[in-house]
């Protein structure tokens, strides 16, 4: 070979290494923004709303506009997290599956609405009660580890398991 043809290899041979670092740490990255959203937005709000449904339970259910406003932000972020780990096509289908039941089993509790609170019978202050039972049986709630997001999908996966449809 002579040597422009050397110098072409070396450079196109360079150029692919960048190339393919470039779409690794863009993978990585979207794995990671993906990761944050379900851990930030459902993990986090989940563990809140455990907390609000004890606090509740402790004031007699005072104010139980707290839990259903709570509820919403749940489902929100559950809501997002798919959305988001679509758009990025970083999340696998079983997971997909699963953050969808769970928003689904979610979605029959009374929650917040824009202009209308959740109105909470007796019934439906046991049903939140029994919901903090299972949050904390599978391992979420406060003043339990966070999980990464492989452990937290094994803890949504048991947890629509314990979540009867419907719940009545």
């Amino acid at each position: 070979m002579n040597r422009k043809k050397k110098l072409l290899v070396r450079i196109s041979i360079g150029l692919n290494i960048f190339l393919i670092s470039l779409v690794a740490w863009a993978m990585v990255t979207m794995n990671f923004v993906n990761e944050q959203v379900l851990l930030t937005e459902v993990q986090y709000n989940l563990v809140e709303l455990d907390g609000l449904i004890g606090y509740q339970i402790d004031e007699s259910w005072s104010e139980p506009n707290m839990v259903t406003i709570e509820l919403s932000e749940v489902l929100n972020g559950l809501w997002l997290s798919i959305t988001t780990g679509e758009q990025l096509g970083t999340l696998s289908k079983s997971d997909k599956e699963i953050l969808q039941k769970l928003y689904s089993r979610l979605s029959q509790y009374p929650k917040h609405e824009l202009y209308h609170f959740g109105d909470l019978t007796d019934e439906d202050k046991k049903n939140f009660e029994d919901l903090r039972e299972a949050l904390r049986e599978v391992g979420i709630g406060l003043n339990i580890a966070m999980s990464d997001m492989d452990s937290f999908m094994i803890k949504a996966e048991k947890l629509v398991g314990k979540i009867n449809s419907p719940i009545n």
